[in-house]
């Protein structure tokens, strides 16, 4: 999509980079709500070991509801079901309890719903750094800017007036609520390290903007440890210093700082005082490419499934086209009521650049719905090869390989690491750097 197209784009020339962090709100949490509407408003904890007879786990993630029963991430489970026993467990607790509702992690379907993020992520910038399954750095510079319009700011930060660049990060986080069915943060900043704690200032579902100038004294009455890489045991050096808020910290003596904690001293000073150098930098070429549409209700229509998947083939394989992208596995997604996640894919013998086939391939897989109620619909291309002259002759498609061979739907950019996946609070990021209230499980990189 050209950035002329969407919310926020302007022409001004600014040097001043702008760049959105997208946090999503209990990721885990959000995705058993979208499989489950009813548990939306009620304590849900995605974990492991509160099954009968296990004792051992650890929380994933908690929704803010459970979290006023102190259930939070990398919490041992034994401790989560002391404070909030689960429904599914009456044998837990007394009958006045209150309860929460328990889910076991299930990766592949959060990594599903992850996928379809990543793909509006990257139709709306042209740089995305993913951090993790439900995190991302975007670089929209060129695509908006922070030239204001005659409005008052609309969003919470720093921000007076509303810029050009609070429009394209609300347009990012409606597309996500309307298109995916989960809820987003956005913070937005001229650096990376500002747009970190601008996500995370008015969480759940917010939106932060501080523009450049404003960046210090928006940071400055913070806690010290709301500083982008500053956890629970840096935060107790610095205040045997007597630094107690961003604002200490970056009046703070650097040459004190960096003989106490080395350059990291520095580096943390610079981010107190708003300088962040650092430049969004994607995570590697993509693995993937894809698209979904939604029905407004679920239909058993034939014919309008099939007419959604050759609009979202023809998508797909310009999108490939545009990257100079050849790809081996055609496939597309199905979520059938009430949100089963279903793939499919065709091997071929070879790499190509063929719409026509993508087409084919595409509609030939969705014959196994026809008699389903399909909510969603996707396609995607995969195992993508970026070097030139490597596309197949077409003779050598005699016959497809691997029909119907089950895939994990997920990333639209970055390989897929699931196979590297652990349930072990050691993978955990570094307490303090990570305060989305996820646990994540795995990382894409």
């Amino acid at each position: 999509m050209s950035g002329s197209t969407l919310p926020g784009t302007g022409d001004d020339e600014s040097p001043d980079r702008v760049v959105l962090h997208v946090d999503m709100d209990c990721f885990y949490a959000s995705c058993e709500r979208l499989r489950e509407p009813a548990l939306r408003g009620e304590p849900v904890v995605v974990g492991m070991g509160y099954e009968a007879g296990e004792t051992i786990g650890a929380v994933a993630t908690a929704s803010y509801e459970a979290r006023e029963y102190d259930v939070d991430s990398a919490q041992p489970i034994s401790r989560a079901v002391e404070r909030l026993p689960p429904v599914e467990r009456p044998d837990l607790g007394s009958a006045d309890d209150d309860r929460g509702h328990y889910r076991p992690v299930d990766m592949e379907f959060y990594q599903s719903v992850a996928g379809e993020v990543k793909a509006i992520l990257h139709d709306c910038a042209d740089t995305v750094r993913e951090v993790s399954i439900d995190e991302a750095y975007l670089d929209v510079t060129d695509r908006t800017s922070w030239a204001t319009v005659d409005a008052p700011a609309s969003a919470s930060g720093a921000a007076e007036r509303r810029t050009l660049a609070e429009g394209l990060a609300r347009h990012v986080r409606e597309r996500i609520a309307r298109e995916v069915g989960v809820p987003a943060s956005v913070g937005v900043a001229p650096n990376m390290a500002a747009a970190k704690v601008a996500s995370d200032h008015d969480k759940p579902d917010g939106l932060t903007v501080v523009p450049p100038g404003d960046v210090t004294d928006f940071l400055a009455p913070l806690p010290v440890e709301e500083i982008h890489g500053v956890g629970p045991v840096r935060a107790s050096d610095l205040r045997e210093l007597g630094i107690e808020t961003a604002g200490d910290l970056a009046s703070a003596d650097p040459r004190t700082l960096q003989d106490r904690f080395g350059d990291r001293g520095r580096e943390l000073y610079d981010r107190a005082r708003g300088v962040d150098d650092r430049e969004v930098t994607p995570t590697g070429l993509p693995k993937s490419l894809s698209r979904e549409s939604s029905f407004a209700e679920a239909t058993t229509d034939g014919e309008a499934m099939r007419e959604k998947v050759r609009a979202l083939a023809a998508a797909v394989a310009e999108r490939a086209r545009s990257k100079d992208a050849l790809y081996r596995t055609i496939g597309i997604k199905v979520v059938t009521t009430p949100y089963d996640v279903n793939t499919r894919a065709e091997s071929l013998s070879g790499p190509v650049d063929e719409p026509e086939l993508v087409e084919e391939v595409a509609l030939s897989l969705l014959e196994e719905f026809a008699d389903s109620e399909v909510r969603k619909l996707g396609v995607r291309v995969s195992k993508l090869s970026f070097t030139a002259g490597e596309q197949a002759s077409l003779d050598g498609f005699d016959g497809h390989e691997s029909r119907g061979e089950a895939v994990v739907d997920g990333s639209t950019a970055e390989p897929d690491a699931s196979e590297n996946a652990t349930a072990e609070p050691a993978d955990r990021p570094t307490v303090g750097e990570d305060r989305s209230g996820q646990f994540s499980l795995e990382e894409f990189e």
